[in-house]
């Protein structure tokens, strides 16, 4: 079954994936929201620009699932919610998972489920919480063949940062991304690095298993499409951008813009003029 789901999760064409993120209301931060306050619009105009996937939470899935159609996007489903992703981290930090994950991912008819594997300065104990959240996964995983995305995490210290920024340092992304293939994930979803041309070290510790790139915090257009080009020709099996995205001015056109990368080769240049003609 799983290789059934994941042939629903990436393009036909290029094989890669563009998955638009818009489950951040989960994690109940200031300025998660801006872009998706209006999350039946928000979904609806993502789905009309075509990406591969929408990845929500179980409260908003509905707003994918209920659009009539066999074209739309398929559903990513996030199982697992954190409290980590303020300026201090809470006295009791935690990464706690949904009930029963793969059994609603089944029910919501999704594609794929994604966990997370955080790595905070000073916070193991919530390591060792998305260790066990995972290891509970992976077997619901294999019952009901729903492929498992594990997103591996690496934050800044706080007091360095100032709340949720995340470490590009590529060595420590390539030690979790390496533990997260090693608890069995079946796709990965994790940072750039801060040398982007040195993600294929990344891509080589994931011993196959296709690793797609989150977008993070909003940058420039010009940023986001050069690094995207840069990681498709190191081998990157797509994209999982978020604010850069549904916060952008017009979401439909960066969609376009970034598909045009993501699945027909486009450079970043080329991809910028598509994203002022639109």
């Amino acid at each position: 079954m799983k290789p059934y789901r994941l042939n629903r999760l990436f393009n036909a064409k290029s094989g890669r994936c563009f998955d638009v993120a818009i489950d951040h209301g989960f994690f109940n931060q200031p300025g998660f929201l801006e872009g998706i306050e209006d999350m039946e619009r928000a979904v609806e105009t993502v789905v009309r620009a075509g990406p591969d996937a929408v990845q929500l939470t179980v409260g908003q899935a509905r707003h994918l699932q209920k659009i009539p159609g066999r074209q739309k996007p398929s559903l990513v489903l996030r199982t697992d919610v954190a409290n980590v992703y303020g300026r201090d981290l809470p006295k009791e930090p935690l990464s706690a998972m949904i009930a029963e994950p793969a059994l609603q991912a089944v029910r919501l008819d999704a594609a794929c489920m994604c966990v997370n594997l955080i790595q905070i300065p000073g916070a193991p104990e919530v390591t060792n919480q998305c260790i066990k959240n995972i290891s509970a996964l992976k077997l619901e995983s294999e019952r009901y063949g729903m492929p498992m995305m594990v997103e591996p995490l690496v934050f800044r210290p706080n007091s360095e940062a100032g709340g949720y920024m995340v470490d590009g340092d590529g060595v420590k992304i390539q030690h979790l991304v390496r533990q997260a293939v090693e608890l069995g994930a079946d796709l990965i979803k994790a940072d750039p690095t801060d040398d982007i041309l040195a993600y294929h070290e990344v891509i080589r510790v994931a011993g196959g298993i296709p690793v797609l790139v989150r977008g993070g915090g909003r940058a420039p257009d010009h940023e986001i499409l050069y690094r995207t080009e840069c990681l498709m020709k190191q081998g990157a099996s797509g994209i999982v951008y978020g604010r850069n995205v549904v916060q952008h001015a017009s979401p439909a056109s960066m969609v376009a813009a970034l598909m045009s990368i993501v699945h027909d080769g486009a450079t970043a240049k080329q991809a910028a003029l598509q994203l002022k003609a639109n």
